[in-house]
């Protein structure tokens, strides 16, 4: 779909009211239209898939780091100022995270590679196309340079290994290679991510533990052996009405405790509504060795719920 044809899911006046709120500086020049731009090519990033509800889209929006966003976008325009300010502001964390990255020698040369990138020397169409415009605002602008530093820094091993001797090599990748280049990928992907499913995953894990026996073998057999409700309550001597009935008081449960759980680690709203939607997906969790080691016997030492 040509960009002229994608869905229009920012609005001059929302992105007007974001610049406002962000308290983004008057030197930076950036006008509305532009942020605008910037706004719609991140949101058109994240509904790829179809176009959210307006409750939906109100909540990305809440999770952005517009000020950030705001940047990035004033320098892909090439705003000195803006300039000014990033180079200010980031470039020694840039060093530091090069220098942490590849070591001491080859840590400056590797943040110094990035700046022409970032300014976007290279022409497209005519037009000067710079790094910062694949910059969505998702995570913070310093999480996301360090994601680059981390793919460029990948990017040159495998090159070096490319051209050693094949004797002086073992034919594979060795695992800290791999890791590091998975791992660089998939931040740059989507940095919050991991961090959002690792808080969701511990969450969930404290809160089936809390549950008593019998509720957990429930779900056991729902959810790991894949039983039906009739299978259940045979085993369990339950109608299979109720069987279905406590299953989703169980699952209601669940996700009151989830919810407060996470509220506790002083997470907003939408930041609860992003750990869902991680979720739901690629779901990452293996319920198998939280919900399987309880037996029928000791699961009947229980309260029946």
């Amino acid at each position: 779909m040509s960009p002229d044809r994608a869905p229009q899911y920012a609005s001059i006046e929302i992105a007007r009211q974001l610049l406002g709120r962000a308290g983004v500086p008057a030197d930076w020049n950036l006008t509305a239209e532009q942020f605008r731009a910037t706004l719609q090519r991140s949101t058109s990033r994240r509904f790829c898939n179809g176009p959210p509800q307006p409750k939906d889209l109100e909540s990305y929006f809440e999770t952005l780091h517009i000020l950030d966003l705001a940047l990035a976008c004033a320098c892909s325009a090439g705003t000195a100022p803006a300039w000014d300010f990033f180079v200010a502001q980031f470039r020694p964390e840039l060093y530091r995270a090069a220098r942490a990255i590849a070591g001491e020698s080859s840590g400056r040369e590797l943040a110094d590679s990035l700046y022409a990138e970032l300014y976007g020397l290279r022409e497209a169409g005519g037009q000067r196309k710079s790094l910062f415009d694949y910059f969505h605002g998702r995570s913070k602008l310093t999480t996301w340079l360090r994601a680059i530093l981390s793919q460029r820094h990948v990017d040159e091993i495998r090159r070096s290994r490319r051209t050693e001797p094949l004797e002086d090599r073992d034919g594979e990748d060795s695992s800290e290679t791999v890791a590091a280049r998975n791992g660089a990928a998939d931040v740059l992907l989507d940095p919050e991510r991991r961090k959002y499913l690792a808080i969701l995953q511990a969450t969930l894990t404290v809160a089936l533990d809390a549950l008593v026996p019998r509720e957990r073998l429930r779900l056991a057999y729902y959810y790991v052996d894949e039983l039906t409700l009739a299978e259940i309550g045979k085993l369990l001597g339950e109608h299979e009405a109720t069987v279905s009935r406590k299953l989703e008081r169980t699952r209601k449960d669940l996700r009151g405790r989830i919810d407060a759980a996470l509220r506790e680690r002083k997470l907003s709203d939408a930041q609860l509504r992003l750990c869902y939607e991680y979720a739901r997906e690629e779901w990452p969790f293996d319920l198998t060795l939280r919900l399987r080691p309880i037996s029928p016997r000791s699961a009947d030492s229980g309260p029946a719920v």
